[in-house]
């Protein structure tokens, strides 16, 4: 298949969410796994949405506690899809099977939605036709429910520094202009339009759990690609759906995230397969885009050498010391000066037990307050500046055990 613009993309199936859809429905896809304590306040936050009419489709990914009592509960409202645990790719790709929707929106079954949230990005796809997908910031809570940030959207995907979509979008409307019924806390938030394709490549800018697209621009995509599981499938999914035309960002919070869990899947030991799944998603849109891929001279090698360096670093404490030299060494090509790629380098050529206890040791300078650390960020600039070896152990230090 090939998209309008001359993109080649790969679709799994031909009949992957055919025809328009039931008109004006909203279809609602959430993935769960051992989530009876969370799971209810999601479908809750779907069933006090202002928007009707909407369908919940929750695909328990073969849970082993009493999800499916917590489910089944609601009775109509709600369709309950079991399957064989099977990661939540593969979760989201059968409820989008079964949708019926016009409109569908995923979430994930530890967030919850505001009530507005649905009505306002059906609203924005109304008014322009040419908008595939609609996204929007969010709010982060922790497992108690209390604020740690308001707009957490540019925080947690911190490629919206690089991306600048503000340059190549029109932000000439607000949520307002598009939806007139808007409440007034949200109705000046602006409304961000444009093709993104190239932006998107620079980083992940969009949260799944924040967007809601036309059935038909999820059929031109296709169905999430289960060969980034166990993680980061959501991003080459983001890019996919960018490469088909314009979308658009609500710059306001819909939701709250919950951050924190154990169970979560963007806890810090998984970051390995993220890392991996984000080179995978650059290496393959690089070439799929070919003139399409419109950046400055020197994005696209900088954004490689970030890419192998997070992965060969993401190995490093990973244990998988063999597998992250050669993604330094990658790194360290498309862009040689590159202080903290060469520094991990070196560690990797040493013992691990010396690596281990550059760790540890910045794990203790985090309870150091901030004149003791001035101090000993005094001690090794004058160490850096005795001899080359001395100034080479100085960058050590300070480049892998601080900032802290």
């Amino acid at each position: 298949m090939t998209t309008p613009q001359g993109v080649r993309i790969s679709s799994s199936t031909d009949g992957f969410l055919a025809g328009s859809g039931e008109p004006r429905l909203v279809s609602v896809v959430i993935p769960t796994f051992n989530r009876e304590k969370l799971v209810g306040a999601a479908i809750d936050s779907v069933l006090r949405q202002t928007y009707r009419p909407v369908e919940i489709i929750v695909v328990d990914d073969g849970s082993t506690d009493r999800t499916r009592e917590v489910v089944e509960a609601y009775g109509d409202p709600v369709r309950y899809v079991h399957q064989r645990n099977s990661g939540v790719a593969t979760a989201r790709n059968t409820g989008l099977r079964v949708a019926r929707g016009e409109f569908i929106a995923l979430l994930d079954s530890d967030d919850e939605w505001f009530p507005w949230k649905l009505q306002a990005q059906v609203a924005v796809l109304d008014r322009y036709p040419d908008v595939g997908m609609v996204w929007t910031d969010m709010t982060a809570v922790n497992e108690a429910g209390a604020t740690l940030h308001d707009r957490y959207l540019r925080i947690f995907y911190n490629a919206h520094d690089l991306a600048k979509i503000e340059e190549v979008c029109d932000g000439s409307h607000s949520l307002g202009d598009a939806w007139r019924g808007a409440p007034a806390n949200v109705a000046p938030a602006t409304l961000l339009r444009g093709d993104i394709f190239s932006q998107i490549l620079l980083g992940n800018l969009v949260h799944t759990s924040t967007l809601l697209a036309r059935r038909s621009r999820l059929h031109d995509a296709g169905e999430i690609d289960v060969e980034f599981t166990p993680l980061g499938e959501d991003y080459e999914f983001h890019v996919r759906i960018c490469s088909h035309g314009p979308v658009a960002l609500i710059d306001a919070s819909s939701m709250l995230y919950r951050v924190g869990a154990e169970d979560q899947l963007t806890a810090p030991h998984l970051g390995v397969h993220t890392a991996r799944s984000n080179l995978k998603t650059v290496l393959r849109w690089l070439e799929r885009g070919g003139a399409r891929v419109r950046l400055p001279r020197r994005a696209v090698p900088d954004r490689l050498a970030q890419a192998y360096r997070w992965v060969g670093e993401s190995e490093m404490h990973f244990g998988e010391w063999n597998r992250a030299r050669p993604h330094l060494w990658r790194s360290l090509m498309h862009r040689p000066a590159q202080q903290k790629a060469l520094i991990l380098l070196v560690f990797s050529m040493m013992p691990v037990a010396v690596f281990r206890a550059a760790l540890q040791v910045k794990r203790r300078l985090r309870t150091l307050n901030g004149a003791r650390i001035a101090a000993l960020l005094g001690k090794i600039a004058i160490l850096g500046s005795l001899d080359p070896i001395m100034s080479l152990a100085a960058d050590l230090m300070e480049t892998v055990v601080l900032p802290v």
